[in-house]
């Protein structure tokens, strides 16, 4: 109902504009930061005053009498005011601003949800680990962002596909394999401790694997392959393969602990098992955009043909040893991802991937020349996270004893649970680097954010309660949305209504510009917002009518509260 509004009062203006001899200008309307201004602005008259040679006031009041002559807006209108150098703020009438409750009480779970994007698909990559040891903190941040994304996007009528990418080849691999043959040696009192490879991986979690690998347990993967073992630490074979097994079902718990899933995984060995990887790598040379140099194979990352990707140097493809620099089979992957129907595709990596978005692009343009396929310049998309830095008990975390280096996601969920860790990971924009203090996240206070929403929803929950245990009938949703709303007259109660209304929005904006924390701050300020209201009008009065239009706020507000807490992935408790 919102978007319709907003779309009534834009035609609204936009015949404003031409009845005024106005061409090529179409109106924009934005919700007010505070709502004494109104319920829309309108910047459009400091646009136009340049072509009309006015000063945007006197662009404004022509406007604002247009609107005021047209019946279809004194429909909608209470107020059209104009403010400082120009601008137009709009206030709805009290029937036409109350409508978002009716609106939430009669979509529900779908209140906010667009299908503006109906029909097209995106494929999310995101997390991506090497099967190489626990996943850590910046995995769960990929995680966490990825999987709310994801649920965003979804809102807006996207078909997502969630997608797991296992570096499962190349030199970490071997390091691992060698690991665990190494520990089994020692277990076996073939080794000594100092005997382990120098770039070799530490933690406990390695001698678990290696324990278990000469035991001959064997390992089921979440495919539901069985991985078995030999039991013989000179088969690295065997050990490869049972460390990658053993480790992806590892990872595999840690993100599901994390409340984080995927539709896809993808092993990048495929990529060279089906011949992808030389496929792109010749499609790249029949282009004529390599050179041999040094032993080595170079991409014309500097071409005049890229420059508008500014790469500053070009970058070596295969190395002397014959083996492929990280971003080829990366190149290779992302062609997969197009021929596979995804001409939108979004990564959420790490800022030290800052450096291959360039070069994976370019390789991607140069392939398709040769393929005869047109790859848009921003295929792949990059979402680009800063690390976070863990506090407990006034001091910095480092270092987790089961990997041996660092903290692990598992630590992460172990100390705070899912509901807070998912909130915190996601709740400043990816670019920022932030502070994740696990005093504070389990702290039940409203100086924790996530207890604080929470507690949002509980509390409608218990006014419900006590208004069955009072004798009051609670209205259904049906009931509630065909009652007088008009009765709801307080500040509170109309701002609460103001920010119901921009759930829509807040999601469509956080889509396009992949921003998930908006839907953090949106909830923070939704409920602060009904607190507001719950300690300024008393819900459960004796006045029938009064008492039935306020739990019908209540309704939509908890309604509202869901949804989001839903699309953050987070639970919505009826106690605490």
């Amino acid at each position: 109902m919102i978007e319709e509004q907003k779309l009534a009062l834009t035609a609204l203006l936009n015949d404003a504009l031409k009845a005024n001899g106005i061409e090529g200008v179409t109106a924009r309307l934005e919700r007010p930061k505070d709502a004494v201004h109104g319920d829309f602005a309108c910047t459009t008259a400091l646009q136009c005053a340049k072509i009309l040679k006015k000063n945007p006031r006197e662009v404004a009041q022509l406007l604002v009498a247009s609107l005021n002559n047209d019946p279809r807006g004194k429909a909608l209108l209470a107020a059209v005011e104009i403010a400082g150098p120009g601008f137009i703020n709009l206030t709805l009438n009290k029937e036409a601003a109350l409508s978002a409750i009716k609106d939430v009480l009669t979509k529900g779970e779908d209140f906010g949800k667009s299908t503006a994007f109906a029909g097209q698909s995106v494929l999310l990559e995101y997390v991506s680990a090497n099967p190489t040891g626990p996943l850590h903190l910046g995995h769960a941040r990929q995680g966490a962002l990825g999987d709310v994304l994801s649920r965003v996007m979804a809102t807006q009528g996207y078909k997502v596909m969630r997608e797991f990418y296992y570096n499962d080849a190349g030199v970490q691999i071997d390091n691992l394999t060698l690991s665990v043959a190494a520990r089994a040696k020692e277990i076996k009192g073939e080794a000594k401790p100092e005997d382990f490879p120098e770039n070799g991986y530490h933690g406990d979690y390695i001698m678990d694997i290696a324990r278990d690998y000469l035991a001959k347990k064997p390992v089921v993967t979440t495919a539901g392959e069985t991985v078995e073992a030999c039991g013989c630490p000179d088969n690295k074979e065997n050990i490869r393969r049972y460390a990658v097994a053993y480790l992806r079902n590892e990872q595999d718990s840690d993100l599901k602990a994390l409340g984080v899933a995927f539709d896809n995984f993808y092993l990048e060995s495929s990529l060279y098992t089906s011949g992808r990887v030389q496929k792109a790598v010749e499609a790249i040379e029949k282009a004529g955009y390599t050179y041999e140099a040094e032993g080595a194979l170079w991409l014309r990352t500097t071409d005049p043909d890229f420059a508008r990707f500014k790469d500053d140097k070009d970058r070596v493809m295969r190395k002397k040893d014959g083996h492929f620099t990280y971003f080829v089979p990366d190149v290779a992957y992302h062609l997969a991802k197009f021929e596979r129907g995804f001409t939108r595709a979004i990564n959420i990596q790490g800022s030290d991937h800052h450096g291959t978005t360039a070069r994976v692009r370019i390789g991607l343009q140069a392939a398709s020349k040769t393929l005869g396929i047109t790859i848009p310049d921003t295929f792949p998309e990059y979402l680009l996270h800063k690390m976070l830095l863990v506090m407990k008990g006034g001091e910095e975390v480092k270092m987790s004893k089961r990997a041996g280096t660092y903290v692990t996601l598992r630590d992460l969920v172990d100390w705070v649970g899912r509901d807070a860790a998912r909130y915190f990971l996601v709740s400043r924009k990816s670019d920022a680097e932030f502070v994740f203090d696990i005093d504070l996240a389990v702290k039940k206070s409203d100086e924790n954010p996530v207890y604080y929403l929470q507690y949002a929803h509980a509390r409608t929950c218990s006014v419900l309660t006590q208004a069955e245990e009072k004798g009051f009938k609670v209205p259904t949703a049906q009931e509630a949305a065909a009652c007088d709303l008009t009765l709801l007259d307080s500040p509170q109660a109309k701002a609460l209504v103001a920010k119901m209304a921009d759930y829509g929005n807040t999601l469509a904006v956080a889509a396009r510009d992949l921003a998930p924390h908006l839907i953090c701050v949106y909830l923070k300020e939704l409920a602060a917002d009904f607190h507001a209201y719950y300690n300024a009008d008393r819900i459960l009065v004796d006045n029938a009518a009064v008492r039935t239009a306020r739990l019908a706020l209540l309704l939509a507000a908890r309604q509202v509260l869901r949804n989001g807490l839903n699309v953050l992935g987070i639970s919505a408790p009826e106690h605490m």
